[in-house]
């Protein structure tokens, strides 16, 4: 398969883009609004193809630690679902980081808390950039915003978890999950062969060879000066993964007054308000956090020079806001406008929510 363009839906795209990227495994459990991922795999059988597993567990958290084993042996493996599905990973997932084990998760967010409903949201931010799971640790957090960006973001995802060996994940929701849009694939990439798994990932646990020992992966040290050391390293990665890995995207902002900070769907919403905001003489600008950890802290510091004030704009009931707050600290006034339960924001909600929060 050469690259093409194709129509389809985010979450089908996550699905093609896995296959053409080489992925080794995909272990996952249905959950609306995220289905149409394990569907097409299904659908696409790539087993046929490239020899990728594609298995339905029996819960999230078997299929959670089935990418743990995937990637104990350096495999490229994945895992996707929604909301309370993600929750149930949360402890196979601090594993992974506290194992430093690369892989790719994938949450089409729905709208809670409990099992809520099947409507879109972004309230799983906490979850996700603050460690959902036990202990110190961080996931490596894309936020895409078009249909482009799902299937773009899994090599990105893949690539950045094994630079680091640290779990990544794509936080959708299912407005960028369930639209359809014109998406460019990759050209298919075949799998890697077990020697090049070797040789690119000489941590895993591929058994007795030649010329080392077998390696154990685990996250459990129960001596406690050891198990601080291990702390201090991944601290340490951590560190330099924000200093070397933040993305972001910036819309108008060069001469802005005033500036709107949103990821994901809630970004695409605000580029509609900006169109709105300048036609009546407001200069608004739009900053996107692309990576959400790490967070484009130094980048909004900087705006907060330049603005008189910052909108935070979610679908929640306002989580991103403080990490905007603790960017600027305090130099420029911070708010938020969000929608909850699966309502949507409009263009002219959010422009009327800047007028009534910051200009006044």
């Amino acid at each position: 398969m050469s690259e093409e363009i194709q129509l389809m839906k985010g979450n089908e795209a996550i699905a093609h883009a896995a296959i053409r990227y080489g992925v080794d495994g995909y272990f996952g459990y249905p959950i609306t609004p995220q289905s149409e991922v394990i569907e097409t795999l299904m659908e696409q059988a790539p087993w046929k193809s490239t020899g990728m597993v594609v298995l339905q567990a029996e819960s999230e958290v078997a299929a959670i630690n089935m990418v743990y084993g995937g990637a104990a042996c350096g495999k490229y493996v994945m895992t996707s679902s929604s909301s309370p599905g993600v929750s149930l990973k949360q402890e196979g997932i601090s594993y992974m980081a506290g194992a430093e084990l690369p892989g790719l998760i994938v949450n089409v967010q729905r709208g809670g808390p409990g099992l809520g409903t099947i409507q879109p949201s972004q309230a799983d931010y906490f979850q996700t950039v603050k460690g959902g799971g036990h202990g110190d640790y961080r996931l490596i957090t894309l936020a895409p915003a078009s249909v482009q960006e799902m299937a773009d973001f899994v090599a990105l995802g893949f690539e950045l978890s094994f630079k680091y060996r640290n779990p990544a994940m794509i936080l959708t929701d299912g407005v960028i999950g369930q639209m359809m849009e014109k998406v460019r694939l990759p050209e298919q990439r075949r799998r890697r062969t077990d020697q090049e798994v070797r040789e690119q990932c000489p941590w895993a646990t591929l058994g007795k060879t030649a010329d080392r020992a077998p390696n154990v992966i685990t996250s459990l040290e129960l001596d406690s000066a050891m198990m601080e050391k291990n702390n201090e390293r991944f601290q340490a990665k951590y560190r330099v993964i924000e200093e070397q890995e933040v993305r972001y995207e910036e819309m108008q902002c060069d001469d802005a007054d005033y500036l709107l900070v949103a990821f994901g769907s809630a970004a695409r919403i605000c580029m509609k308000s900006i169109e709105l905001a300048r036609a009546e003489g407001l200069k608004v600008g739009l900053l996107r956090p692309i990576t959400l950890w790490p967070f484009p802290t130094k980048e909004l510091r900087r705006y907060a020079d330049q603005v008189k004030g910052m909108l935070s704009v979610e679908l929640n009931a306002g989580q991103m806001v403080e990490d905007v707050r603790l960017a600027v600290n305090g130099v420029v006034p911070v708010e938020h406008y969000g929608r909850m339960g699966g309502i949507i924001p409009t263009p002219d909600g959010v422009l009327d929510a800047l007028k009534e929060k910051l200009i006044r």
